[in-house]
C-alpha cells in the first residue's frame, strides 16, 4: 500500500525519415544517443518505456497507442535531429500525460577541424543533423501552445551533470504527481473551530492532486482501540522506548494508553488504506472518544516516519504538503510560526501533535502535559528540533483561478536554543533574514501551517506545480 510507486516513463527519440536513404549512418547513430539516455533514465522506481526512433506521423500515431497501452505517467520527448511537427503532436495527444521535450547534443560542441575536415559535403551534412536539435524545438514549442498542451523543456548535451540534474529533477516531479494522484487521504473528525485559513474545498483537492478523500469515523477508532489485548500494547510500549527518548516524568499508565491508541491508529490505516490523514475531534462528551484523541500523537509520529504523514488541526492543505515532502524523500513535518528572533535573525517554527521522528535532530523526547493548549485533554507529547542543515518550507495555498498554488521557501535549520515545551521546534534562517521572510511569506496568504523537509527542493517544486498546471511562488 505505502510502498515504492513505480514511475513509468515513456522514452522515444524525433527524426525524420527522408534523411536515413540520404545519410545511411544516420539512423544507427542517432539510435544509439537514444539507447545511451534510455539506460541513464531507468533506475530504481523508474519503468523506462522504450517507443523507439519516431520518424513518421503513422509511427507517432503507433507509438501513441503504445503510451496509452502501458499506461505510462510522463513523455519524454528526445530531439535527436530535425523532425516535423505531424510527428510530435499525434504522440503527445494520444498519450495525454506531461511531455518533457529534451533538447540534447551528443557533445557540448562541434568539433569545427575534424568536422571540416571531412571529405564531402554530404559528410559534413550528416554530422551536422546529428547536433541539429535545437532546430525544431521552436516549431514543436508552437504546435503544442496552439493544441493547449504544456511545453517542458531540457537543453544540454547527453553526458552534462547540470544537464542531468535537471532531468533527475523533472524524474522526481513526475513520481511526486504519480504518489499524490495515488495518496488515500483520511479525514477524521472535524475543522478546528475559526480557523479560517484551514478550511478547504476537498473537491478541489482530488481535481488538482487526483487524491482521493475518505471521511472517517472517530468512534470507529475508538472502537478499534477498546479491542486491542495486553500483550499487544505491551509490545508497543516497548517500541516507543526503541523509538523515543522516553523522560523520566512519563508515566507507564501514559505510555500504554498512548501505545493502545497507536495500534489502533496503525489498524485504521490498514483498514482505509490511508497513505496521509488529517484529523482533529474535541472528543468532550464522550470519554471513549476523549481518551482516544487525547493520546494520538505519539502513534501519529510513528505513522508519519512510515511515509503515512498524519496532521492536526484537520488541515487538509498542509496533509497534502507534507505527502509531497515525504515523496520527495524530504520528510515533511507540521509546523508554523512560533516566534521571532530579532537579536539572532532567526524563526522559531514548531507545532504541538505529531512530529516526523524520521528527521529529527537526534532521538525523539516524549514528555508528558498536563494541559493541550487550546484542546481537551491532557498526555504524551513529542519533542524534537529537525535536523541541522539546509531546509524547504512548503505551503499549499489558496489560487482563485487555478485552485492551489505551491508556496515554497529554502533555508536551514540551526543548532541554539529552543522552547522545551513538549512541542517540535526549531530555529530557522533565512537568505533574506527573518523580518523580510515573515512579510514575503505573507504576502502570499498562506494558512498558518506549512510542511518543512530536508534539503532544498524548491526547484522540484516548481517543475511539480508545472506538471499539476498550478502557480509556484518561491520567496527564497
Amino acid at each position: 500500500m505505502n510502498g515504492v510507486t513505480h514511475l513509468r516513463a515513456g522514452l522515444c527519440g524525433i527524426g525524420l525519415d527522408a534523411y536515413w536513404e540520404q545519410f545511411p549512418a544516420l539512423k544507427q547513430q542517432l539510435e544509439s544517443y537514444l539507447k545511451r539516455l534510455a539506460a541513464r533514465l531507468g533506475r530504481p522506481g523508474v519503468d523506462v518505456i522504450r517507443l523507439g526512433l519516431i520518424d513518421t506521423p503513422q509511427r507517432a500515431r503507433e507509438a501513441g497507442h503504445e503510451c496509452r497501452r502501458a499506461d505510462i505517467d510522463v513523455l519524454f520527448l528526445y530531439v535527436t535531429t530535425y523532425a516535423l511537427s505531424n510527428t510530435v503532436l499525434p504522440i503527445v495527444q494520444r498519450a495525454g500525460v506531461p511531455v518533457i521535450v529534451l533538447n540534447l547534443q551528443p557533445s557540448a560542441a562541434i568539433d569545427y577541424a575534424a568536422f571540416n575536415q571531412l571529405p564531402d559535403r554530404r559528410s559534413m551534412t550528416g554530422y551536422w543533423l546529428a547536433y541539429c536539435n535545437a532546430c525544431p524545438v521552436p516549431e514543436i514549442a508552437n504546435v503544442l501552445k496552439r493544441a493547449g498542451i504544456a511545453l517542458h523543456q531540457v537543453t544540454g548535451y547527453l553526458e552534462d551533470e547540470p544537464t542531468w540534474r535537471e532531468i533527475d529533477e523533472w524524474l522526481a516531479a513526475a513520481q511526486v504527481r504519480k504518489v499524490m494522484a495515488e495518496n488515500r487521504l483520511g479525514l477524521l473528525g472535524h475543522y478546528y473551530s475559526g480557523m479560517l485559513d484551514v478550511t478547504t474545498d476537498i473537491t478541489q483537492v482530488s481535481i488538482t492532486f487526483g487524491s482521493h478523500i475518505e471521511m472517517l469515523e472517530v468512534d470507529e477508532l475508538s472502537a478499534i482501540r477498546s479491542q486491542l489485548s495486553d500483550s499487544e500494547i505491551d509490545r508497543r510500549v516497548i517500541a516507543f522506548h526503541k523509538e523515543f527518548d522516553i523522560r523520566s516524568d512519563c508515566s507507564h499508565d501514559e505510555l500504554r494508553r498512548a501505545a493502545r491508541t497507536s495500534l489502533a491508529l496503525d489498524a485504521y490505516v490498514e483498514r482505509h488504506q490511508l497513505n496521509s490523514l488529517a484529523y482533529y475531534y474535541k472528543g468532550s462528551g464522550v470519554l471513549e472518544n476523549e481518551d482516544t484523541m487525547s493520546s494520538i500523537i505519539l502513534g501519529a509520529s510513528l505513522l508519519t516516519a512510515r511515509h503515512i504523514p498524519v496532521v492536526g488541526e484537520y488541515e487538509v492543505k498542509n496533509a497534502i504538503a507534507m505527502k509531497v515532502m515525504d515523496a520527495l524523500g524530504a520528510g515533511g513535518s507540521f509546523t508554523e510560526h512560533y516566534a521571532i528572533d530579532f537579536a539572532d535573525d532567526i524563526v522559531l517554527m514548531g507545532h504541538d501533535g505529531p512530529g516526523h521522528i524520521a528527521i529529527a535532530e537526534g532521538k525523539t523526547k516524549v514528555r508528558p502535559l498536563e494541559v493541550y493548549h487550546g484542546k481537551v485533554g491532557r498526555g504524551l507529547s513529542v519533542e524534537m528540533s529537525v535536523k541541522h542543515g539546509p531546509v524547504t518550507l512548503l505551503s499549499v495555498i489558496e489560487d482563485k483561478q487555478h485552485g492551489f498554488a505551491l508556496l515554497a521557501a529554502e533555508g536551514a535549520s540551526e543548532p541554539g536554543p529552543i522552547l522545551e515545551i513538549g512541542n517540535t521546534n526549531s530555529r530557522y534562517r533565512f537568505p533574506i533574514g527573518a523580518r523580510t521572510f515573515v512579510e514575503r511569506w505573507n504576502e502570499y496568504g498562506p494558512a498558518h501551517h506549512c510542511a518543512v523537509g530536508m534539503g532544498h527542493v524548491a526547484s522540484v517544486l516548481e517543475k511539480l506545480a508545472r506538471l499539476l498546471r498550478i502557480p509556484s511562488r518561491q520567496i527564497c
